[in-house]
């Protein structure tokens, strides 16, 4: 699907798409465009080329925007996932939460998720619960009632788990926190770029995604909030462009949302190249991109399941996302035995060093599909890892 408008797939399988995504032609174009042709600053030139990059910037918002369902001042572009959460965590919550209030999160969330939970434990003396996974390792309902209780503040967690790659069901979860007061976070990280995500049915509180992981260039993210929200959220950055006036400590005067939120010069290419990936991604269609990736996954499975030395992690998932172990072979063995025949996996812990207290294990093997994987790609792959004692030996070589 779409493989003519990644030149680098000519040459390479590409297995690590919840780590980053390839770029399509058109959005290094786009980005090109922006540093050949009008590499301004914008909301400060009175000048033809500020103005388009004015224009290109908003139009991004406008895209990202209307991708999730939201409101334009509802956007507002960070760094990435990471940035995202910590600004929200940070801003927000950091100002509302007292002594003993409970956050709710699970032992699968990647580290961006769970760190900044850590510090307000040390910082304000909050109390992390963590929903108890079932023997799929996927989170349900049951299991989060077991852990909701009056104190229960926040509950934050991912739509899509990186290792275990379950989709948890985000709007039965947000009805039920806010029909008892409590504001749902969500990192996006592995949803936004692989099925239709929609802020307003899912009713979430706040919700971070990356750019690189939608086809996207690196170094920009999304933060959507709820307008009231976003209003209360404290800048953890202030400077340029976020202002309206400053004329003494008492008195600073700042600019609306999203622009109060991102001060100083933004990562304008970043932002315009994200714009563009939207508009890419929207043009396949996110509904066909998630049934590819989950005939390829089922695809993939059915292939490996009755491979004795391999031990899958999440054969009930339904995403692209699958996590094994092959006996007596270490992770990233495996990963530099496939790199020598031009096939990128993930190997290691995937940023989810607690995720062993729930599972057992402590490091993987991680292939992620994308709309551009084929089913030739993973005979490949299987081809490969069907001969345990080639595996062995070629890793002495």
């Amino acid at each position: 699907m779409n493989r003519s408008d990644f030149t680098i797939l000519d040459n390479l399988i590409y297995f690590d798409n919840s780590a980053t995504t390839l770029k399509p032609k058109c959005v290094v174009d786009k980005i090109s465009d922006y540093y050949t042709n009008y590499p301004s600053n914008i909301h400060r030139g009175e000048y033809n080329i500020s103005f388009k990059a004015d224009d290109e910037y908003n139009k991004a918002r406008e895209s990202i925007a209307s991708f999730l369902g939201a409101r334009n001042d509802e956007i507002v572009f960070t760094s990435g996932t990471t940035d995202s959460l910590n600004i929200i965590i940070n801003g927000y919550f950091k100002n509302i939460l007292n002594k003993g209030d409970e956050v709710i999160i699970t032992k699968a969330e990647h580290a961006s998720l769970i760190l900044p939970w850590f510090n307000l434990v040390n910082e304000l003396g909050i109390v992390i619960k963590y929903i108890k996974l079932d023997d799929n390792n996927h989170v349900t309902i049951d299991n989060l009632m077991d852990v909701i209780t009056d104190n229960t503040k926040v509950i934050s967690i991912a739509q899509i788990t990186n290792v275990i790659g379950d989709i948890r069901p985000i709007k039965e979860i947000t009805k039920i926190a806010h029909e008892r007061g409590i504001k749902v976070l969500v990192d996006g990280a592995q949803s936004v770029p692989h099925m239709k995500v929609d802020v307003k049915d899912l009713d979430v509180d706040f919700l971070a995604f990356s750019g690189h992981k939608i086809c996207g260039p690196t170094g920009i993210g999304v933060l959507y909030g709820k307008k009231e929200l976003l209003d209360e959220l404290k800048p953890q950055r202030l400077g340029g462009g976020m202002n309206a006036s400053f004329d003494s400590p008492e008195c600073i005067i700042l600019k609306d949302n999203p622009i109060r939120l991102e001060a100083g010069t933004p990562n304008i290419a970043g932002a315009i190249g994200l714009g563009e990936a939207i508009r890419y991604v929207n043009s396949i269609g996110m509904d066909n991109i998630y049934k590819h990736e989950c005939e390829l996954k089922d695809y993939f499975i059915n292939k490996i399941k009755d491979i004795d030395y391999i031990k899958l992690l999440n054969n009930e998932n339904d995403s692209g996302i699958i996590s094994f172990t092959i006996d007596g072979i270490f992770p990233q063995d495996v990963g530099y035995y496939l790199n020598k025949y031009n096939i990128c996996v993930r190997t290691g812990n995937h940023c989810d060093k607690i995720l062993k207290d729930e599972i057992g294990i402590d490091q993987s093997i991680r292939v992620s599909l994308y709309f551009y994987n084929t089913k030739e790609e993973i005979d490949t792959l299987v081809d490969l890892l069907s001969d345990k004692e080639r595996i062995m030996k070629e890793m002495l070589i």
